[in-house]
């Protein structure tokens, strides 16, 4: 029982490793649609699948007309739109800049032109493909502010039994375009966002998905691209919407009448997500394209808040979130922002916390005790325990009393570094001094070493088991262990740890003063 402190970091461990676990990308494998008591969402993997996009097949009309690029400009974004596919072409972000020093002062870009396959909502069926075709387009160039707040593109394609209208109409103050289809001639095509719309950063993060993504019943299903490499996979309840998500932007496609079908596949060596349809058909779409702002997502219904992942502690990561906003709402800065939310949830475990920290400082007093019943019956484990549990109930101390608490703030830590690492809001949020964006590690490291030596002045203050120096070896190195780890994480997570520590140790100086054993 005095190696509880080894137990704790064990236990801890666990929960970090079943946390990690429940954070790897999401992959739902079904059954077969339409089996009696079959899930309704499919995912198996088809080698033949239905509505399979087909690769580009260059069809022009007689006479084609010279190829336009129309310029779409709103407070919130710019656009370029080829008459090429009747599709975007390019679309840039004016709110939000790069996070690096070298774009720092570059406008985020979700659609980079020259994409060389199809960019977005391209039409097509297994025998005909419209993504290469010239469309005439109705209406030019768009410049929307609060003075000319709408306006509508219109691209129109017709040959023999094929027609296609398809019609534009945004709004400035709004990251979302409505989008009507009018198709006929087909038995079947798909509409699909294409590779690469709504995708800025690629860089690889634990526990941040990048690529396809969909809302499928209740479930947000996150596509693995290694699980394409079979065929197609098929989603057929109540496909709400289909999107493209990196860490903090997406691209999304919200259906305003019910789809039956949505698949995913490989196009070209990507992963790529469409909507099956039938034709002849009017489809109506809501596209978006923009930051991945709860507020904003929510205003869209359909459920595309939930491409915002909170991971497996959800539950407490959205509250924590909502208290943040709330609290810089006041504060008008995340870092400080942080520091009072730190304590707010500090101030629901001072009890739990104060018993445990009682509890260890009572067990040091009783380690000769302890020791000597050890010796005394090292022979006899059973009555060694018998013995050690009889001691704990005379003085009333509860050896796993120091393990408790910390094992309770685990999921709290979990939830809000879930918060600060996908979070917009916290995007660029700067702190003081050196500390410009909260969402980035600390460029000098100041905050983690910090944290550290907190860390160690902690563990000097907490009561431990005298005579087990590798016990004692271990705990000393801790602090080193959770510095170098947390060099690498978030500024604002290691702010909540650095303050989280900070109060620690105020609460165990006052227990070291006012406990007498």
């Amino acid at each position: 029982m005095d190696k509880r402190a080894v137990l704790a970091i064990v236990l801890s461990i666990g929960v970090l490793l079943l946390y990690q676990y429940f954070l790897a990308p999401k992959f739902v494998p079904v059954g077969p649609a339409g089996k009696p008591g079959a899930p309704a969402v499919t995912g198996t993997a088809q080698p033949q699948a239905p509505a399979q996009i087909a690769q580009p097949v260059p069809q022009q009309p007689a006479a084609a007309a010279p190829i336009r690029t129309i310029k779409v400009e709103t407070d919130q974004y710019i656009a370029t739109f080829s008459s090429v596919g009747g599709v975007p072409a390019s679309w840039t972000l004016k709110d939000y800049k790069g996070d690096t020093k070298e774009t720092r002062n570059q406008n985020v870009t979700l659609l980079k032109p020259g994409a060389a396959f199809p960019p977005a909502l391209a039409i097509g069926s297994t025998d005909f493909e419209a993504a290469r075709l010239n469309f005439s387009v109705t209406g030019g160039n768009l410049r929307l502010d609060s003075s000319h707040p709408e306006g509508t593109l219109v691209f129109e394609y017709s040959q023999g039994p094929v027609s296609i209208r398809r019609t534009y109409t945004f709004r400035n103050g709004k990251y979302w375009v409505d989008v009507r289809d009018e198709v006929q001639g087909f038995p079947n095509y798909n509409i699909t966002l294409g590779p690469d719309f709504g995708i800025y950063d690629r860089s690889e993060v634990r526990g941040v998905h990048v690529g396809p993504v969909l809302l499928s019943g209740s479930d947000t299903i996150d596509i693995n691209p290694k699980k394409l490499k079979g065929g197609t996979l098929s989603y057929t309840e109540d496909v709400k919407w289909i999107a493209q998500e990196d860490k903090y932007f997406c691209a999304a496609l919200l259906p305003k009448s019910k789809m039956t079908q949505a698949a995913a596949s490989m196009q070209n060596g990507s992963p790529v997500i469409s909507f099956a349809a039938k034709s002849p058909a009017v489809e109506e779409f809501i596209l978006y394209a923009g930051p991945k702002s709860q507020e904003k997502l929510k205003a869209l219904g359909s459920g595309l808040q939930y491409i915002v992942d909170f991971g497996f502690f959800s539950i407490i990561s959205r509250p924590i979130f909502w208290l943040l906003k709330l609290i810089h709402s006041a504060v008008g800065n995340y870092g400080w922002s942080i520091v009072l939310l730190t304590i707010l949830i500090r101030i629901p475990f001072l009890p739990i916390v104060a018993k445990g920290q009682k509890s260890m400082k009572k067990l040091q007093s009783l380690q000769p005790q302890m020791q000597e019943i050890r010796q005394k019956y090292k022979k006899d484990p059973q009555r060694m325990q018998k013995e050690m549990m009889d001691l704990y109930k005379k003085h009333k101390v509860n050896p796993m009393g120091g393990c408790f608490p910390m094992l309770l703030q685990i999921p709290v830590f979990f939830a809000l570094y879930k918060v600060l690492l996908i979070a917009i809001a916290l995007r660029g949020a700067p702190f003081v001094l050196w500390i410009t964006d909260l969402s980035q590690k600390d460029p000098y490291y100041v905050l983690p070493i910090i944290m550290g030596v907190s860390m160690l002045v902690q563990q000097k203050m907490t009561p431990t088991a005298p005579g087990n120096p590798a016990q004692q070896k271990l705990m000393m190195l801790m602090p080193v262990i959770f510095t170098v780890m947390f060099m690498n994480f978030a500024s604002g997570l290691v702010l909540y740890w650095l303050v989280n520590n900070l109060l620690s140790i105020a609460q165990q100086a006052y227990i070291n003063r006012k406990v007498t054993v």
